[in-house]
């Protein structure tokens, strides 16, 4: 059985099909049709939901933390403890939510297909802001798209919405949802099972890896964001999943003096403020990784283990000497993250193995570190080319060097003929150049509807000449830049 409040409503669950989306439980189960489907796939928004998760800070104060998600890429599962909020619980005591006014009076509003989603990010965004920051609207809507509007309005409604903060039933209920969700904090693994296709929630890693060696054709849900589209997209069923994110061991971050120790399950908009603090750039591309609802989602280990070729964080981690746990009953080992993946979708993972932790070594004033995302658009989309570079230069010459692109191959993948052409060499132009024209000996890129091969090979060439003019030149850096 699974437990979670509907906005204050208990919900157990135990005989729901575990494939079930949140979207649909909420339109077909529940008869909330406010949250829309639009894409399916998570980048419309038109599904948002909000979900509030029980929380303790660095003083000891229990709260609330409320994140947008996608309830087209959330099963039912992953609510397991929590508390789910849609459209329909904001409107109280016949008076709309102030989100809800503020678009209504700023016109953001038109056809009015995707106003709940936009409603939802702003709710979330509102509770996370104490006042109005531009970059922070930007970032709470990037991952809700309009047709209408034009989104002026829907900006002037954020804006509305953070500057004139109210309080509302929800911070009215804050200490009686808090107590309903310790109430219901699970304290041993959950089940969802319709019979012929099952659920199991873990909450410790011990009992993760007996459930995996048990049933290793099972697949692993973190985030889902890639996982649901099996179902949403390929129609596909998944018999048997196991949910990682209630395994707390699997969600902390830890500084230590020479690494950062990432839990594998920890969502990508909490790894941010580790990352950022010790590589910019690397916080800069989180920015830029899909949408809010997708970071508040989708997990670091889970962007590593799905093995893509244009995952956004696997280049940035390579190029850093990053390491992995990974985990097989009560075995472990470590692996350098650049030798996990072998082939396109294969990688070094034994049978019911999981990945446990991520270990990035922590910056220091040697190294030179950049990184690049190619896109079509600015937000909201998958990399053409992205790319890392790290360099260490000691009195003029490259005396180390880590490059590292994403797709330009059938992997992740270390540039090692570039890297030869720049070690030990003077750091000039010419030997730029000549590290340029070794990247044709390290990757043949393939040619899709994102970028052709010619594209792709000059653009990542073309990366290595803007690293070596921004540290040439610091003051004109622009960093995780798109190409259009």
């Amino acid at each position: 059985m699974i437990q979670f409040l509907l906005n204050q409503e208990l919900r157990s669950e135990h005989a729901l099909d575990p494939n079930l989306t949140v979207l649909n439980y909420l339109r077909e189960h529940l008869g909330k049709p406010g949250t829309k489907e639009g894409c399916a796939s998570g980048d419309c928004g038109a599904c948002t939901v909000v979900v509030g998760e029980l929380q303790t800070d660095d003083s000891g104060r229990e709260h609330i933390r409320y994140r947008s998600l996608n309830s087209c890429l959330t099963f039912v599962s992953s609510l397991h403890g929590k508390q789910l909020i849609s459209v329909e619980d904001l409107k109280h005591q016949g008076q709309l939510h102030s989100v809800q006014k503020a678009m209504v009076e700023c016109h953001g509003s038109q056809c009015g297909f995707c106003t709940p989603g936009f409603v939802m990010s702003l709710f979330a965004l509102q509770k996370n802001s104490d006042h109005a920051d531009s970059h922070k609207a930007h970032e709470a809507l990037a991952g809700n798209l309009c047709r209408c509007t034009g989104y002026r309005p829907i900006l002037a409604a954020a804006e509305q919405v953070c500057c004139a903060k109210q309080p509302d039933q929800f911070d009215a209920r804050e200490a009686e949802t808090i107590a309903r969700l310790k109430a219901i904090a699970p304290t041993d693994t959950g089940e969802l099972n319709s019979g012929d296709k099952r659920c199991l929630v873990p909450l410790i890693v011990a009992d993760l890896a007996d459930l995996y060696d048990a049933y290793p054709q099972a697949k692993l849900l973190a985030g889902g964001t890639d996982l649901a589209l099996e179902v949403t997209q390929f129609h596909r069923t998944l018999p048997v999943m196991i949910y990682v994110g209630n395994v707390a061991e699997m969600k902390r971050i830890e500084r230590f003096d020479d690494r950062l120790e990432i839990g594998a399950a920890s969502a990508l908009s909490d790894c941010y403020d580790a990352l950022q603090a010790e590589y910019p750039d690397f916080g800069e591309l989180l920015q830029r990784f899909a949408s809010l609802q997708i970071r508040n989602q989708g997990t670091l280990g889970g962007n590593i283990g799905n093995a893509s070729p244009i995952g956004d964080s696997p280049p940035l981690l390579i190029a850093l000497g990053a390491q992995i746990v990974l985990c097989k009953g009560e075995t472990r080992r470590t692996l350098a993250l650049e030798d996990y993946f072998i082939d396109y979708r294969v990688t070094a993972r034994q049978e019911s193995e999981f990945i446990e932790k991520i270990i990035v070594p922590r910056a220091s004033a040697e190294q030179l570190f950049r990184a690049y995302k190619v896109s079509k658009r600015l937000d909201d989309d998958i990399s053409a080319v992205c790319a890392a570079f790290n360099l260490r230069i000691e009195n003029g010459v490259v005396a180390d060097a880590r490059v590292a692109f994403g797709g330009m191959a059938a992997t992740p993948k270390r540039a090692k003929s570039c890297e030869a052409a720049l070690r030990g060499a003077p750091w000039n132009n010419t030997t730029v150049e000549r590290a340029c024209a070794a990247l044709a000996q390290d990757f043949t890129p393939l040619s899709d509807f994102r970028a052709s091969k010619e594209y792709r090979l000059l653009s990542a060439q073309n990366l290595l000449r803007k690293y070596f003019i921004e540290l040439q030149t610091p003051h004109i850096e622009t960093r995780v830049t798109a190409y259009v």
